[in-house]
């Protein structure tokens, strides 16, 4: 088999960054967006873990054509039944189940005896398959576990009829040789390895993920999990944009073809970035700002005589320097629509478009030039409103002046009912942020306030991102306009927002 299936989990494992939560609308975009990238399997989510997880899963389902649609179950036969329902309606499914296989999470997590491991997970296979032929099994932690145990369960789970085996390094413990070596001793040791796709899933806690990724597909994996931007729990996942481009530049040692577009990659990546809030630090490998950036005087001379002297990959195959389609005042709606549909953005109604199309209008009266990153924040902007109306921005009004205590007027409608309130901080934004918490007084701990222009240029829009906790529990919100003091409210409102509407939602790891 020389395919390297590329399984993304964005949606599922990325979203468990904490604070990264996407409402079922971004998660029909980017899934889109990954379709369009040509990515072979989408794991859309975990849908016991809420029911807005298996409404977004479902959705999901019913707007991909062309990828594998996948939903997250622990080896339990609500999960995956729930599964089930919410994968249903998809062209193709599978359904992704797990149990962990390492001595620590069986003993102190599980409280179960090897034996009953096995047989859970043979059951939970049996379960999916009633559903889909397209099952997944996974050994959660396999990169602490015993290798002889793992072999036997992962025999087992074959016989049962998964097609896939995931062995996943879930605390990004191993290095590369130890991980090839657990992978090459499966593929050889199992009996009926031939009947199954390998697959690897690894963690960034050591900075390993994607280097571990490399070594298992070198030593017979044929099936990568990542995301896009290396997001995920803790440190994140195996980056999708690096374990692609490094499969297709150095294909000399891999010999494997992904399948990708991969000049969607940087499109895909900013879209990301823009939803969850989390931006791409500059200096990230593929998609950060300087990846193809040259200071050095000899590095620029070398680019200029002969690209390839400091230049492994070209900008323009992974999404760089490609032509974009710039709109202004002047443009019509038909442009705008097909822009943003291009983007992953689609419209239910004309009054949706027409809304969309307004707002679009005022930017452009505030800016020369409206580019992609300026449509993706505009949507963005627009469904983190409609999904958390308990509290709006009406009126911000900001004075800040030299020897002077800056002060900020603000009015939100809370509940429909408007409530006014002054307050005065050490710069206009903090004045703003206190006169917000003395109408809702949420009583949070702002963790991280974030500021990136979305384009260049002094008109450009701010996007601002903030994180905050509140018992434990950790939110992100964001917001993006001309006035950086007015997209730095949006953000705190939104992510307030999410707090005074909280989900329940399960996590995977726990049974």
């Amino acid at each position: 088999m020389n395919q390297l299936i590329i399984f993304d989990t964005t949606l599922r494992d990325g979203e468990q960054s904490p604070g990264a939560s996407m409402t079922k609308e971004e998660k029909v975009r980017i899934a889109k967006r990954l379709e369009r990238m040509r990515v072979d399997v989408i794991e859309a989510g975990f849908p016991i873990a809420s029911p807005g997880d298996f409404e977004a899963v479902r959705a999901v389902a019913r707007a991909v054509k062309e990828s594998v649609v996948c939903g997250l179950a622990r080896a339990a036969d609500a999960d995956i039944d729930r599964a089930g329902e919410a994968l249903k309606e998809a062209a193709a499914c599978r359904i992704h189940t797990f149990i962990a296989t390492s001595p620590i999470h069986m003993q102190m997590k599980l409280r179960m005896e090897p034996d009953q491991v096995v047989e859970r997970a043979i059951e939970a296979v049996r379960r999916a398959r009633r559903w889909t032929d397209d099952v997944e099994f996974s050994a959660e932690d396999a990169g602490r576990s015993e290798l002889d145990f793992l072999c036997r369960i992962v025999e087992a789970a074959i016989k049962a009829g998964a097609k896939t085996i995931n062995i996943p390094d879930t605390v990004g413990y191993n290095v590369p040789d130890q991980f090839a070596y657990t992978i090459r001793s499966l593929i050889e040791r199992v009996p009926n390895a031939d009947q199954a796709v390998f697959s690897v899933h690894c963690h960034n806690d050591l900075g390993l993920a994607v280097a571990n990724s490399l070594a298992a597909v070198l030593a017979g994996a044929r099936q990568v999990e990542c995301t896009i931007n290396g997001l995920g729990e803790r440190a994140g996942n195996a980056s999708l944009e690096e374990i692609v481009m490094a499969v297709r530049t150095r294909h000399d040692i891999f010999q494997l073809e992904t399948g990708l577009d991969t000049t969607q990659i940087v499109p895909t990546s900013r879209l990301v970035a823009n939803i969850t809030g989390f931006p791409v630090q500059p200096n990230k490998a593929i998609v950060g700002a300087n990846a193809f950036a040259h200071e050095s005087g000899i590095h620029q001379d070398g680019v200029l005589k002969h690209r390839e002297t400091y230049e492994i990959m070209r900008a323009e195959d992974v999404g760089w320097s490609t032509n974009r389609m710039v709109l202004g005042k002047h443009s019509g709606r038909n442009a705008f629509r097909t822009r943003l549909e291009e983007l992953g953005a689609s419209f239910t109604s004309e009054e949706e478009l027409n809304a969309a199309f307004a707002r679009f209008k005022e930017l452009a009266d505030k800016k020369h030039e409206i580019y992609d990153e300026d449509l993706q924040a505009l949507v963005t902007d627009a469904n983190l409103a409609a999904e958390n109306e308990r509290a709006q921005l009406r009126y911000l009004r900001v004075c800040s002046e030299t020897g002077e205590t800056p002060s900020a007027q603000i009015t939100l409608t809370l509940d429909g009912e408007e409530r006014s309130a002054t307050a005065e901080g050490g710069g206009p934004v903090d004045a703003s942020f206190k006169a917000i918490e003395s109408i809702l007084q949420t009583d949070t701990d702002l963790l991280l306030y974030s500021v990136n222009n979305i384009t260049s240029g002094t008109d450009a829009q701010g996007e601002v991102t903030v994180r905050i906790a509140k018992d434990g529990r950790i939110f992100n919100g964001q917001g993006a306009d001309t006035d950086i003091v007015i997209a730095s409210a949006k953000a705190y409102i939104n992510a307030l927002n999410k707090i005074l509407q909280p989900t329940e939602r399960a996590h995977p790891q726990l049974l």
